[in-house]
C-alpha cells in the first residue's frame, strides 16, 4: 500500500471469461474464452475461470465516501481495507469508523454480486505480523480471529497485506528471518480450517517474499498452492522518498534511464519465482504523487517535462484534501504531508479538467517508457506523477497479453466519474451482463 502519513491513525489482446453462479447472476463477462501462453507455457482457460477486476475501499474514509458511493458494477472484488494486527495473536483490529462502515459494505457487496473481502495489515497495520506468525500457538491464534472476522462479517475473502515479510516497513514492526517461512505455514492452516470457497489473497511487492537470507526467494510455488491470487502493488515505485522525481506506477523501466522497477519486471520476478501468472493480479494506482520542482528543472525541452528532475525536499506540496498531514507516526518518528493526490483531487486541485486531461495552463507529458503521465503547475511549482486514462488502458493491454488474473485498484474512492475504471475495463475487454 501506499505510504502516505493518512495512515497515521490507525501492465496481442484476449478475451476473458467469468464465472457464472447457479443462480441469476449479473457480472463482468466477457463474450468469450481463450488460450494464453505466459513465457512460453500454455495456459487453458475455461468458462469457470475469472478475470479479477477488484480494488480496495478505504475504510478509514468510510463517511466521506459511504460504500453506496461504489461503483459496484465494475468489480466482482471490492476488499475493505483495512483490519490491523495487534500484540495479542487472537485479536484483530478495526478502528470505529470501520466497525461502522464494514457491515454496510458487506451487505451492498452482496446485494451486487461482488465478493466482499477485507484486507488485514497494510503500511501501518503490519506491526505484528511476524508475532502472529511466530509460534504454531501464535499461528493458530491469529487463524481462529481470521476466521473469527470472516464469521462475524459473513466475509467472502481475507487479504493479506502485511508490509513486509523479513524487511522492516514502517519502522516499528516485529521481524523475522523466519517471517516468510512462518507466513506459509500459517497459510497452510488457514487453507486447512477455512470454509469451502473462502478466497485468500496477499497484496505483495514487486520482489517475491524475502527469505532467511534477506534476498527474495526463488521459489514461491508453495504460496501459490493456498493463495487463490496476489495483487502486485505495482505503484509507489518513486515518491517523496527518491532521489529524483519519477513515475508513480511504472508499466515498463527497461527503457528507463533510471531504474526501480515496474510491473514488468514484477511480474517477471513473481514468474521467474514459479508463482503462475493466472494467479497474479496488476495493482494499479488511482493517485499520483506530488514534488516542488523548479521551473528552472522541471522541463528538458522549452516545452518537454523532464522524466527525472530534481526536486526540493524540504518544499514537499500537500496532497487533496484527503491528504494527511505532518505527525508523528505510530513508531513516534516525525512524518510529513503525503503529498497524494487522488484522481478526483486533482481535478479538483485543477492540474486536470473533469474529463481527465490536463486543464489550462498546466503543463503534460506523457513518458512513453513507463507508460504514465506528468503534469506540472508553473505557478504553484509543483510537479504530479500519476496515472491516467491513457496509462490505465496500457496496464490493461499489459494484464491482456501477459495472462494475469485481472487488477486491483487502489483505491476504489480515487477514481472521478469511473473515468480510469472505464478505461482498463475497454483495453481489456470487460463487458457486463446478466445471465
Amino acid at each position: 500500500m501506499i505510504f502516505p502519513s493518512f495512515f497515521l491513525f490507525l501492465s496481442f489482446s484476449w478475451i476473458f471469461t467469468i464465472r457464472v453462479a447457479a443462480v441469476p447472476f449479473c457480472g463482468l463477462v466477457p463474450p468469450k474464452q481463450a488460450t494464453r501462453n505466459v513465457h512460453g507455457t500454455a495456459a487453458n482457460f475455461s468458462d469457470s475461470e475469472d478475470v479479477l477486476a477488484a480494488a480496495w475501499y478505504p475504510g478509514w474514509l468510510g463517511t466521506q465516501f459511504p460504500p453506496n458511493t461504489i461503483s459496484w458494477s465494475k468489480y466482482n472484488v471490492m476488499t475493505f481495507a483495512f483490519a490491523v494486527t495487534t500484540a495479542d495473536s487472537s485479536v484483530i483490529s478495526l478502528d470505529s469508523t470501520s466497525q461502522q462502515v464494514l457491515p454496510d459494505f458487506v451487505a451492498q457487496a452482496k446485494q451486487n454480486n461482488v465478493n466482499a473481502l477485507v484486507s488485514i495489515g497494510g503500511w501501518t497495520g503490519s506491526q505484528y505480523f511476524s508475532t502472529a506468525v511466530a509460534t504454531e500457538a501464535n499461528r493458530t491464534a491469529f487463524v481462529g480471529a481470521v476466521l473469527g472476522l470472516v464469521s462475524n462479517y459473513n466475509l467472502d475473502g481475507i487479504d493479506f497485506d502485511w508490509e513486509y515479510p523479513n524487511k522492516q516497513g514502517i519502522g516499528c514492526n516485529t521481524i523475522s528471518p523466519d517471517d516468510s517461512a512462518n507466513f506459509l505455514l500459517f497459510l497452510q492452516a488457514l487453507r486447512a480450517k477455512a470454509p469451502s470457497g473462502l478466497i485468500i489473497s496477499a497484496a505483495v511487492g514487486i520482489t517475491p517474499f524475502v527469505g532467511p537470507d534477506g534476498t527474495p526467494m526463488t521459489d514461491v510455488s508453495g504460496f501459490a498452492k493456498v493463495l487463490d491470487h496476489i495483487e502486485i502493488m505495482a505503484y509507489d515505485i518513486w515518491g517523496s522518498w527518491s532521489s529524483t522525481v519519477g513515475p508513480n506506477a511504472p508499466l515498463d523501466d527497461s527503457c528507463a534511464t533510471n531504474k526501480a522497477g515496474s510491473a514488468t519486471s514484477a511480474v517477471e520476478a513473481w514468474t521467474a519465482a514459479e508463482f503462475p501468472a493466472n494467479k497474479i493480479a496488476l495493482g494499479i494506482a488511482a493517485y499520483g504523487h506530488s514534488f516542488h520542482v523548479d521551473a528552472g528543472s522541471a522541463f528538458s525541452s522549452p516545452s518537454q517535462l523532464a522524466p527525472y528532475p530534481p526536486f526540493d525536499k524540504s518544499q514537499q506540496p500537500a496532497g487533496d484534501k484527503e491528504d494527511g498531514g505532518a505527525g508523528v507516526d505510530q513508531c513516534g518518528q516525525p512524518v510529513g504531508v503525503g503529498g497524494v493526490f487522488n484522481f478526483w483531487g486533482m481535478i479538483d486541485g485543477r492540474f486536470l479538467g473533469a474529463d481527465g486531461w490536463p486543464a489550462a495552463g498546466i503543463d503534460y507529458r506523457f513518458d512513453n517508457c513507463s507508460q504514465t503521465p506528468y503534469v506540472y503547475n508553473h505557478d504553484s511549482q509543483v510537479m504530479i506523477s500519476y496515472d491516467d486514462a491513457t496509462s490505465f488502458q496500457a496496464k490493461g493491454r499489459f494484464i491482456n497479453e501477459q495472462g494475469l488474473r485481472g487488477f486491483s485498484m487502489w483505491h476504489s474512492a480515487g477514481d472521478s466519474n469511473d473515468i480510469l475504471i472505464n478505461a482498463i475495463h475497454d483495453a481489456m475487454g470487460i463487458e457486463a451482463v446478466c445471465s
